[in-house]
């Protein structure tokens, strides 16, 4: 079992340039989560919600404040920290048992113990039988569980999601979505995950962060009470589901100025 981390977000801000000026994308954000925990983070589009996911990661370090792990600062990029995109982003010339094993390229472990772990991981998302198939034989959710899979080979202490389930089905996503929770569950991994989905963020999350856009910042946290594995008919669960739409609800109410720069932070997050 990997090490759960504990992550800790300190005044976090950070701005782009944009015809030399400032564009504030994040501001003064405070967030500590705990090793193991599952936080969802929501918010409309151009809140930085995948911004602050791209800084955790380590793909950018030019911010103010500090992001630490386990009380050290990141420095670029590491095995510690995995991530999953919405596109799953498999090398199409590699197969399944490859695509995971690329995380393992720089691990210190034999040969032996690297192909144990990838078929490992290969049977936790579901996948046995597949190890030689190639992306173009998979479906939209088989290879994303592939994604996962290759996130969670390296064993990391903390896993990074972006959307990961935004681009498929409802039914495929309703499935995988359990089947994440059942992992995690079993991994204890500490996990973030950014997405649209309030539905989605209730029946994964222990926290949901609420962000509010321009510029991006926290407008509070909601604690969810409910026991795993999660039914989305229970009452205490549709009431926290509302509660958060009631925040959406209230900024599409509020008439937006038009902006050349409205877009310019969702056009760096989905790049």
């Amino acid at each position: 079992m990997a090490h759960a981390a504990a992550l800790q977000i300190r005044h976090l801000n950070k701005h782009y340039a944009v015809e030399n000026r400032p564009l504030q994308v994040l501001q003064n954000i405070d967030l500590s989560i705990r090793p193991g925990e599952f936080v969802s983070v929501v918010g409309s589009s151009g809140c930085g919600k995948s911004t602050l996911l791209r800084l955790i990661v380590g793909l950018e370090d030019d911010y103010q404040g500090d992001i630490l792990v386990d009380d050290k600062r990141i420095v670029g990029t590491s095995l510690e920290r995995g991530i999953v995109f919405q596109e799953h982003r498999l090398f199409p010339w590699l197969t399944v048992a490859q695509n995971v094993a690329i995380s393992l390229l720089n691990a210190d472990l034999s040969a032996a113990d690297k192909q144990e772990s990838v078929q490992t991981h290969i049977e936790m998302v579901g996948l046995k039988g597949f190890e030689n198939a190639y992306p173009s034989q998979l479906s939209g959710g088989m290879s994303q569980r592939v994604a996962i899979a290759r996130a969670l080979v390296s064993r990391p202490q903390i896993l990074l999601l972006d959307e990961p389930f935004g681009a498929l089905d409802a039914l495929t996503r309703s499935h995988l979505q359990r089947e994440l929770q059942n992992i995690l569950r079993q991994e204890r991994i500490t996990t973030i995950m950014v997405t649209h989905d309030v539905e989605e963020a209730v029946f994964l999350g222990d926290r949901i962060v609420v962000m509010e856009p321009r510029p991006g910042r926290i407008k509070r946290i909601v604690e969810v009470p409910l026991a795993r594995p999660r039914e989305r008919a229970n009452p205490l669960f549709v009431a926290i589901k509302d509660d958060v739409m009631s925040d959406f609800s209230e900024v599409s109410a509020v008439p937006q100025v038009p902006s050349i720069h409205a877009g310019i932070d969702t056009w760096r997050l989905t790049w």
